[in-house]
């Protein structure tokens, strides 16, 4: 069934995101910081760019959104301009940001008092994941509002799961961020080693990623980063704001995660060597300036 659904925000990951939406059949209206952004979504799929967000969630079954961190999503959901305010009642509203749970939490007791629904439903897949449809979705709400947003979040998912209540999605997301910074450090350190032997090194990713050391990282950055190219998608940046949130979460919660906080620490030094818009793989440009 088509639904009027709203998005908001128009980065790397909203931008196809609301583009499969409109493929769907779904009536789309868009809205973007950028007014142009917007306006160069609505030539490029069928939908519509909306001015302000309360044109764009005037009458939204769903509203989803999908900006930067905490702050811009206090900003386009609170105040009298913010998405609360303007959305109707019975409305579901959707966040795909990777936020704190907290912040989450707060969202969703806004929406009830105004009998509203909120999930939060933070992706993981990166760039390549939402042109091509295929994200992974944990969420964090109610069972009722996910089965009516199911249907519509299968336009961007290969794999979409109700973790809990509003806060488990995003619990799960610092979840997979904390085993993604191993990973990609362990790899980053298999690849140097393997450089310094004197190996080569595609023949080594392609015996072992055959065995127990296998792992998509290796089979989707191991090439590029043998390469020395990091443009694919997820920045530095954005991985130390997820970090930042996973730490956070971790105090409040009694969790030690000592290689997380070391991780975290050497995507700092990739930032202070000009690495900040570098893909996460990058990790490994750090080893090879050490030499």
């Amino acid at each position: 069934m088509a639904l009027k659904i709203a998005f908001i925000g128009l980065g790397v990951m909203g931008y196809p995101m609301a583009g499969h939406l409109a493929k769907g059949g779904h009536d789309v209206y868009v809205w973007n910081r950028s007014g142009a952004k917007a306006e160069q979504w609505a030539s490029t799929f069928q939908g519509t760019a909306a001015a302000t967000i309360a044109d764009a969630v005037a009458g939204a079954n769903l509203v989803m959104t999908c900006v930067g961190a905490d702050p811009d999503l206090i900003a386009v959901y609170e105040g009298a301009d913010g998405i609360i305010e303007n959305a109707q009642e019975g409305s579901i509203l959707i966040d795909h940001t990777t936020a704190s749970a907290g912040v989450a939490e707060r969202l969703a007791e806004a929406a009830a008092k105004r009998s509203q629904s909120f999930i939060d439903a933070p992706v993981s897949g990166g760039q390549q994941g939402a042109e091509n449809g295929q994200l992974t979705i944990m969420c964090g709400g109610d069972q009722a509002a996910y089965d009516k947003a199911r249907p519509a979040l299968d336009c961007y998912a290969r794999a979409i799961n109700l973790m809990g209540a509003v806060g488990a999605g995003q619990r799960t997301k610092m979840v997979n961020q904390i085993a993604i910074a191993g990973l990609v450090q362990g790899l980053s350190e298999a690849i140097h080693f393997a450089e310094n032997a004197g190996l080569d090194v595609s023949k080594v990713i392609d015996v072992i990623s055959k065995g127990a050391a296998q792992s998509w990282q290796m089979e989707n950055r191991s090439t590029t980063m043998i390469r020395g190219e990091f443009e694919h998608g997820f920045a530095v940046d954005w991985m130390r704001k997820d970090l930042s949130i996973c730490l956070d979460e971790a105090r409040r919660n009694h969790s030690t995660l000592p290689v997380t906080a070391l991780v975290d620490q050497f995507y700092g030094d990739v930032q202070a060597m000009g690495g900040k818009r570098w893909d996460t793989s990058s990790l490994i440009q750090r080893l090879r300036n050490r030499n």
